[in-house]
């Protein structure tokens, strides 16, 4: 009889135990969204936080010069009036890899339209590893180095691809981290190319 007294004992503690994590988990659930809620930010994606960075219209993007892999300075506020897609990418990385052909044709077929892309290398090896790789590839648009500061700037980037999406002001409308189809940045180019 004991036995079975101490057995339910120990089945009630688990049970509390696991109904207490619940309602901890919906408590700190409920509380980081009215804290993203309340915070005045605008409502972005869970990548843009994951790229450190705050996307929407409040948030300009940090301005950098940087060199291609030609030698020339590329300013990301040279091209204001354009939108733009600023890429950091690794040579070495398989979901990059995967989203470049997408790129190449994007830039093809809005670069007419205002559309400027930007890959942002963040290779160990710099030019040895980048400039085989784009011909290999047969990238079309301008590819910088990566410095320090400007990973920085960006939020750290944890993780590549991450991918910023810039509009004619300025200013970041959008931030994805990971591997995203064509599509995704189809529809953002198309709406942001839109605005005046």
């Amino acid at each position: 009889m004991t036995k079975k007294i101490k057995q339910k004992s120990l089945v009630e503690r688990n049970l509390h135990f696991i109904v207490v994590a619940i309602v901890t988990l919906i408590i700190g659930a409920v509380y980081v969204n009215k804290t993203r809620a309340s915070s005045g930010a605008p409502q972005i994606a869970a990548a843009a936080a994951d790229a450190g960075m705050m996307a929407g219209e409040n948030v300009m993007a940090p301005d950098f010069a940087l060199t291609s892999t030609d030698g020339k300075s590329i300013r990301l506020s040279d091209f204001r009036g354009k939108v733009v897609i600023v890429d950091f990418w690794a040579t070495w990385c398989g979901p990059c890899k995967a989203e470049i052909p997408d790129f190449i044709k994007l830039y093809s077929k809005y670069k007419d339209a205002g559309l400027q892309m930007i890959g942002v290398s963040v290779d160990a090896g710099g030019l040895k590893d980048v400039v085989p790789f784009m011909k290999q590839y047969g990238i079309n648009y301008p590819v910088v180095l990566a410095t320090e500061e400007v990973v920085g700037a960006y939020g750290g980037i944890r993780g590549i691809p991450t991918t910023f999406i810039v509009d004619k002001k300025g200013y970041v409308r959008e931030a994805f981290v990971g591997y995203r189809p064509a599509s995704t940045f189809e529809s953002v180019i198309s709406e942001l190319a839109s605005e005046k």
